[in-house]
């Protein structure tokens, strides 16, 4: 059974940083690009950065330069780090896998609908 499990959100000041986890398990770890998503109250889940099994990765415009993903192949896990924390930035993270080997393009790695596994999501606040 597939598994994503996020871990390291928490409350944090504005200018602040954070380090997510997300360790993955049940599938083949080389075969997937992860994506991390968030979801603030009352709004649509969006895309916040994807790393692909060549390690590219992509960011959303409201991150870049302040998020930084990356992978520890070894232990299946995959960071999202985070940087400069705004009051905006404030959700749950979730991070998703999603098989590159089936014809999915990465151009479109924003989109939701197309990732296979969800971890169930950590909660990041930031204060002002």
């Amino acid at each position: 059974e597939a598994q994503l499990v996020e871990s390291g959100g928490g409350l944090v000041q504005a200018g602040g940083s954070l380090s997510l986890s997300c360790a993955t398990s049940g599938f083949i770890f080389d075969d997937y690009a992860i994506g991390w998503f968030r979801q603030a109250p009352g709004g649509e889940r969006e895309a916040v950065s994807c790393l692909t099994i060549s390690g590219k990765t992509y960011y959303a415009d409201s991150v870049k330069g302040r998020f930084t993903t990356f992978s520890d192949n070894a232990k299946k896990t995959v960071y999202l780090r985070m940087d400069g924390l705004k009051p905006e930035d404030t959700a749950v993270y979730y991070c998703a896998a999603v098989q590159e080997m089936g014809g999915w393009v990465p151009e479109l790695w924003p989109r939701v609908g197309d990732y296979d596994y969800w971890g169930q999501g950590t909660q990041v606040t930031v204060s002002s």
